[in-house]
């Protein structure tokens, strides 16, 4: 069995969070785990399950995550709240997590349908997947990322600069790289490098 190959049947949750502009890559990173065998539970926070925006509305985005998955998306507090005491998940991605999510789980505010998926799913000491997409990523939000990188059970996603130029603080995760980051993080590793570049 190769490496890849061990992520067949597993249990895997995949938080969306509001980064719009970046959920083309989050669902083929999506479609890609579910190809792999993974059995995924789609999670919407309140805006990304709300709002409309120029990259398509609220409800194209749920159908498509229930189009991909096969499963309901969960969307509220109480909705996510069971995850840890049922261990419904051997994992836990976020993708993609904004600079406003990254802030409260740094701190421990847990006021939307992700955060309470993460805390309820870290109550099993089992990993949270972070793929960050905020364009404050290397200045208000550089803080939280080195709070959450010293946090047991939370792993990064690989981050690069997306546009050094026009937006020299921000920063996205690698999508491509979402299976292997579970992998590493399955087994307590950090994938390495976390920030691979600029493009």
């Amino acid at each position: 069995m190769t490496d890849i190959e061990k992520l067949s049947g597993l249990r895997v949750g995949f938080a969306v969070c509001g980064s719009f502009c970046t959920f083309a890559k989050a669902f083929a990173a999506l479609e890609e785990l579910v190809a792999l065998g993974c059995e995924v539970t789609p999670i919407m926070s309140q805006n990304a399950y709300s709002l409309d925006t120029r990259f398509g509305t609220a409800q194209q985005h749920a159908a498509r995550l229930y189009e991909i998955t096969g499963r309901t998306v969960l969307h509220d507090i109480t909705a996510t709240e069971p995850i840890g005491p049922k261990k419904m998940f051997d994992v836990l991605c976020v993708a993609p997590c904004t600079g406003n999510t990254l802030a409260k789980l740094a701190l421990g505010i847990i006021d939307s349908p992700v955060c309470m998926a993460v805390k309820s799913h870290l109550r099993n000491e089992r990993p949270v997947v972070i793929a960050a997409s905020t364009n404050d990523a290397l200045s208000g939000a550089a803080k939280n990322i080195g709070i959450l990188r010293n946090y047991k059970n939370f792993y990064f996603v690989p981050l690069y600069q997306d546009d050094c130029l026009a937006k020299p603080f921000s920063l996205v995760a690698d999508f491509k790289q979402i299976p292997q980051t579970i992998l590493a993080a399955l087994e307590g590793r950090q994938i390495q490098p976390v920030y691979i570049g600029g493009k």
